[in-house]
């Protein structure tokens, strides 16, 4: 059977208050209102499983809570420094990672101005920019990165890394596009 486990008794009035006050709020995050309204309940000497029936959640939270704020005081009701896996990459390295994707891939060719013949700046590079392709230029630049979060970044950024891909121009010289139909596929009603 589990010990019964209630929350210490407020150390001063101010502590009270600030927490009662926590508990009715509805401009306050709801995490930190949810938190002081464990509390609270528990000062109203409630036990663990109705706290958690009457707040909709479940029994370990209520007693984690509840340890946290007897260990801690106000700061317990606070989510803990530095939770969660830390980011491998810089904003400086994903912010190379995007202003890389948004410039023209080195093996891309370009008319010349003067002859209107395509030719590329670097005949080695990839005329067009693939998630392999950026990855491995990202490799190039010292970044360790791999393929897939190379996509979370561009997706998270709205950067795309394709060209997107016109079907209706075309640069050969024979190409034709389709004539538009002689008689519209329904006639106009005559008006009277």
């Amino acid at each position: 059977m589990p010990k019964l486990l209630f929350a210490r008794a407020p150390k001063d009035a101010i502590e009270e208050r600030k927490i009662r006050k926590l508990a009715g709020a509805r401009h306050a995050p709801a995490d930190w209102i949810r938190r002081a309204q464990i509390i609270a309940l528990s000062w109203e000497r409630l036990r663990v499983p109705q706290i958690a029936r009457e707040l909709g959640c479940v029994e370990k939270t209520v007693r984690y809570r509840l340890a946290r704020f007897n260990d801690q005081g106000l700061d317990g009701l606070g989510d803990r420094p530095g939770v969660g896996r830390k980011r491998r990459i810089s904003e400086a390295e994903r912010s190379q990672i995007i202003a890389l994707a948004r410039t023209s891939p080195p093996g891309r060719p370009v008319r010349d101005q003067a002859t209107g013949e395509p030719a590329a700046a670097d005949g080695t590079g990839p005329g067009a920019w693939t998630l392999d392709t950026l990855t491995q230029a990202v490799h190039e630049l010292g970044i360790v990165v791999a393929r897939s979060q190379v996509r979370r970044i561009l997706l998270a950024e709205g950067v795309r890394w394709r060209r997107t891909r016109s079907w209706a121009t075309s640069h050969d010289p024979d190409f034709t596009p389709k004539e538009p139909a002689l008689l519209p596929s329904t006639p106009a009603r005559r008006r009277e």
